[in-house]
């Protein structure tokens, strides 16, 4: 009895990380036969489960969505970051999440053990989470895009660009990515037949299309990072490599994480840094709070002159 629990269990845990699942892997994975696997799909039925099967040599299982919630099987790691997500959410997550966010905590945190228990509370002691604001988006937009990225579904969306200009787009979407206090949309653009980055804050979905694509291999392997020197591409106005007097070390923890930094020695480091104007760069270089030189672009070069000036009569300077 307590092998077919045991495996029901990892039977369950199998259908929730996959969408689609074949019984002759399932078999295989669990080291029993196919007509075990039957058996246990039926059991799992009725506990309230609502597995769908399709039968044939090819057929397999799914884990679809029944009319009301069972319980989730979480790995010690998934429950710790669930956990944490909705701590942090609870304070500043996605728009109208809080009290959803606190009342879910409550109900996890009852039933956490308490090794993982400690392990999240001492997370959330020692994590200094950097104040900040970004544009808030809609959960059920988030729900919904992330559903037709799983389900491989064609979405028409009304899209504002950074310019302010609108536009209506076929598109294939892939993978959300967070990033920077903002969520962003890895999408194939039909219409320009080529892979774009989108702003989730600022698109519409339109009306669904009824149609589905077959996934794409994702231009980078680190979405991350692909999102990220795209963002900077459509941004970058001025770059200035600056020359700061102080550790790579301490420089490290005052700007953004993209920045790229080379230590000199000791006491000095070389950044390669960005801003859409030489003034929001100049003023990005004065928060570091530390000496710094800068021989190029001429326009920042000016732009710290014309500063310079302007802050040394306003202090009362001759």
């Amino acid at each position: 009895m307590l092998d077919t629990s045991a495996r029901l269990l990892r039977l369950l845990a199998l259908l929730q990380a996959r969408r689609d699942w074949p019984g002759a892997e399932l078999a295989g994975r669990l080291g029993v036969t196919t007509r075990t696997v039957r058996h246990d799909m039926a059991r799992l039925r009725e506990l309230g489960y609502p597995v769908a099967g399709s039968p044939g040599h090819a057929g397999g299982y799914r884990l679809g969505a029944g009319g009301a919630l069972p319980p989730l099987l979480l790995e010690d790691d998934e429950a710790v970051a669930v956990a944490v997500g909705l701590r942090t959410a609870a304070g500043r997550g996605v728009a109208s999440m809080e009290e959803s966010s606190v009342r879910a905590l409550v109900k996890l945190e009852q039933v956490l053990p308490d090794r993982l228990r400690q392990r999240v509370n001492a997370l959330q002691a020692y994590t200094v989470a950097a104040e900040g604001s970004g544009p808030e988006v809609d959960p059920q937009l988030l729900a919904q895009v992330a559903t037709a990225c799983r389900n491989e579904q064609v979405l028409r969306i009304d899209y504002r660009k950074h310019d302010g200009t609108d536009s209506t787009r076929a598109i294939e979407p892939h993978r959300l990515v967070h990033w920077s206090r903002r969520w962003y949309l890895v999408a194939w653009d039909r219409g320009r037949s080529g892979w774009r980055t989108f702003r989730v804050d600022r698109l519409r979905v339109g009306a669904p299309t009824g149609h589905r694509y077959t996934a794409r291999d994702l231009p980078d392997e680190d979405l991350a990072a692909y999102v990220r020197r795209g963002v900077r591409t459509a941004i970058r106005r001025c770059e200035a490599r600056v020359t700061v007097h102080a550790p790579a070390s301490a420089v490290a923890g005052r700007v953004p994480p993209d920045v790229l930094i080379e230590p000199i020695d000791e006491g000095r480091c070389v950044i390669h840094t960005y801003a859409s104007t030489p003034e929001v760069l100049a003023l990005h270089l004065a928060w570091l709070d530390v000496e710094f030189f800068v021989s190029e672009p001429p326009e920042l070069v000016a732009c710290l002159r014309r500063l310079a000036a302007r802050f040394g009569k306003a202090s009362g300077e001759a």
